[in-house]
């Protein structure tokens, strides 16, 4: 069996569940440990069967609950070194430093195993200090995930090509950022080349990759403010020449319920 689930995707906090055989991870932990564990007994699991946290980057709707968490539930913590610098540096996370725990440093370019699920990591762009994003594989099924980049990288394109499934940033329409009321600061922030994916540039993403074995496209990380799930429904459903409620979206509240591959 291989699956996966979102426990909620959004500023507000980040989680991606991916199960292989025996082998449970979560990857990112937006939400403290009473959080955490409400939303994975809405899939039916329980936090303390997590065998691994794995983070992307130090941003806290990613990384926030994600030290009491392995603590709590005996999970492995897994991370790369620019990460872990960025979380010691910050007198916030001073509790990264607290009590002992089982933490992995890993590189941004070298594969790891956990239990059942081989991992590949891959650098992005993105506004922190060594942020990665993943590939899952079982050896013979893939999960790709990208979440949180600003551009498309012809490395980005090779890594995803191929994947039976995609997790896939649409983080704002253009247009609905450029006409709200954030800031300037913060539109050239999530608009430049080190923040986020908008709607079109995900599909141009998408129409890069090898599609053939796709069974499951998700749309994720959308701004409550500045997007739409049709709208990122319509832009990824146009390249794969699908009906628009074919492509998945994961929710900030609900995240969406299990995938089987």
């Amino acid at each position: 069996m291989f699956r996966f689930a979102s426990l909620g995707s959004g500023s507000k906090g980040n989680a991606l569940l991916v199960e292989a055989g025996d082998t449970r991870v979560l990857l990112d932990c937006g939400f403290g440990p009473r959080n955490l564990a409400q939303r994975c007994a809405r899939l039916g699991i329980e936090a303390a069967t997590l065998d691994a946290i794995i983070i992307t980057h130090e941003h806290s709707d990613h990384i926030g609950g994600a030290f009491p968490c392995a603590r709590q539930y005996g999970a492995a913590l897994y991370m790369t070194r620019g990460t872990h610098a960025a979380v010691r540096d910050k007198s916030a996370h001073a509790a990264a430093s607290a009590s002992p725990l089982d933490l992995q440093l890993i590189d941004s370019h070298n594969a790891f195993s956990i239990g059942d699920l081989s991992v590949q990591p891959f650098p992005v762009p993105h506004d922190a200090r060594e942020p990665v994003q993943f590939v899952f594989s079982d050896g013979a099924r893939r999960l790709g995930v990208l979440t949180d980049l600003g551009f498309s990288t012809p490395h980005v394109v090779e890594q995803l090509s191929g994947c039976d499934a995609l997790v896939l940033e649409c983080n704002h329409d253009a247009d609905m950022l450029a006409s709200g009321d954030y800031p300037a600061s913060l539109k050239e922030r999530i608009g430049g080349r080190f923040g986020h994916l908008d709607n079109a540039s995900a599909a141009a993403l998408l129409a890069q990759l090898d599609r053939s074995r796709l069974q499951h496209v998700i749309a994720a990380h959308l701004s409550e403010q500045n997007n739409a799930p049709a709208l990122a429904q319509e832009a990824l459903a146009a390249v794969m020449g699908c009906e628009p409620d074919w492509i998945g979206v994961a929710d900030q509240a609900l995240g969406f319920e299990w995938r089987h591959l």
